[in-house]
């Protein structure tokens, strides 16, 4: 959890001196705005927390080795995100998604704390790219995916100037 922190705090510096305006701004048609990469991470955050609470509570066991989610941070390959985790298409304020990024991780911070080491490894849910992942390798995924899209959100800000 401490690296998914640092990413964060890195993804919330990025944004720092924008506008509202600016971080809703559309600069390639058909991409996302700033705000609804953020968005995005908000709602990926939510939908991992839960299937890790669920998962725990009521999955199954099984035996998963580690898959290379470091891979997740290459951008040279696109992924549709799923439906859940799309983001709308509506102004929303940092002040707005600042609280609600913080809402999420408060969550997911309190289900990896109370979780069982031992359920988190041996517990699984299938991932769109790396199939099979343990719960145990979603909660570094959720950093490295942030780290994937401070990228992104990096050259959508060169675009606005």
């Amino acid at each position: 959890m401490e690296e998914n922190n640092q990413i964060r705090e890195e993804v919330l510096q990025s944004v720092s001196g924008l506008s509202d305006e600016q971080l809703n701004m559309e600069v390639q048609e058909g991409c996302w705005t700033i705000m609804q990469v953020l968005q995005h991470l908000y709602l990926l955050e939510r939908a991992i927390t839960f299937t890790i609470s669920d998962q725990l509570a009521n999955g199954q066991t099984k035996s998963i080795g580690d898959k290379p989610i470091h891979l997740a941070i290459n951008r040279s390959t696109k992924i549709k995100a799923p439906s859940i985790v799309e983001p709308e298409n509506k102004f929303l304020t940092l002040v707005e998604m600042e609280k609600k990024l913080s809402e999420s991780r408060e969550a997911l911070t309190k289900v990896v704390d109370t979780a069982d080491p031992l359920l988190l490894a041996q517990r699984a849910y299938p991932h769109p790219v790396f199939g099979e992942l343990s719960l145990k390798q979603w909660i570094p995924l959720i950093g490295l995916h942030e780290k994937r899209h401070l990228e992104q959100i990096e050259e959508l800000k060169e675009e606005l100037s």
